[in-house]
């Protein structure tokens, strides 16, 4: 265990390599007075304890395991339709956003796991997760990829579930944000969630350092037929990776190509890549300047 900045992140390793969700198998829970809380798992029954309800229960048995995660949006007297939401980290009980997240510096292709879910209402729940970096030069967190998940129709036995992410950036992370809920944005009585052996899997391609390319990219035509011209001011003389990645993350093409400090204008042939929406990313910069581009 190791303590940054009074928060407690938990370093897992698993046989795939990868850094990998604490507790994400819901196996280990903790008895806070008159309930129950999923170790390094945060979510509202400090806020609902005074009542007696409670929108995060441990259910058995786990599939696979002895226990899984049960999110249950619920109505509490005094407070409404309290949703069923949870967090691998810390959660704002006022704002139900997370606040932290944990340690986790790896790319992965795909979020996957066990699931059960019906929406009583007419707002599903979803999803969230995002992997994020500290720019130290920007002062600011830059996302590296991101994924939301909609909760449409419903999975009333144990299914199996594996979501792309989504990538922006070409950095590694340094933290990983999980948010589950069992309801959308109006939550209604009995909407759920149940959730169990929780995994990234798959890696991504990262960029290596490098010069970068500064700013001001430009790409034209797009849509894009044969090809498109990538124009950008770069910050010093180099070679400067271009790279194309679908939207599951999937590096699709990489090319490195010598620059001069300032302006630069490439032509870049496409009639190879299958048509389709990418992700354009140059440079290494941080974050890496990137653009979206269509390809016909």
């Amino acid at each position: 265990m190791k303590k940054i900045s009074g928060i407690t992140f938990l370093f897992l390793l698993v046989l795939s390599g990868l850094a990998q969700i604490p507790n994400n198998s819901f196996e280990n829970w903790t008895t806070v007075g008159s309930y129950l809380m999923p170790d390094q798992w945060d979510n509202l029954n400090p806020s609902t304890a005074g009542t007696g309800v409670f929108t995060c229960t441990k259910g058995t048995p786990g599939n696979p395991g002895n226990s899984y995660l049960k999110l249950t949006s619920k109505t509490v007297t005094g407070m409404g339709v309290v949703p069923g939401i949870a967090t691998c980290g810390v959660l704002d009980q006022i704002t139900h956003l997370p606040v932290s997240g944990f340690a986790f510096n790896q790319r992965p292709q795909n979020f996957t796991g066990k699931w059960q879910y019906m929406i009583y209402g007419i707002k599903p729940g979803y999803i969230d997760v995002a992997l994020t970096r500290w720019d130290a030069s920007a002062g600011t967190r830059v996302v590296v990829a991101s994924l939301h998940k909609v909760l449409t129709g419903m999975v009333m036995s144990w299914g199996s579930f594996s979501v792309p992410l989504v990538y922006q950036d070409g950095q590694y992370p340094d933290s990983c944000t999980v948010f589950l809920s069992a309801s959308g944005t109006s939550a209604a009585n009995n909407d759920y969630l149940y959730l169990d052996n929780l995994q990234f899997q798959g890696t991504v391609t990262a960029v290596e350092p490098g010069p970068s390319a500064a700013a001001g990219l430009k790409v034209f035509p797009n849509p894009a037929n044969d090809s498109f011209t990538i124009r950008f001011i770069a910050s010093e003389t180099g070679l400067v990776p271009i790279r194309l990645f679908d939207l599951n993350g999937r590096l699709v093409f990489e090319q490195k190509v010598a620059v001069i400090s300032g302006e630069n204008r490439i032509r870049q042939d496409v009639r190879s890549i299958p048509s389709g929406l990418y992700l354009l990313v140059v440079g290494n910069s941080s974050p890496a300047i990137s653009s979206r581009i269509v390809i016909r």
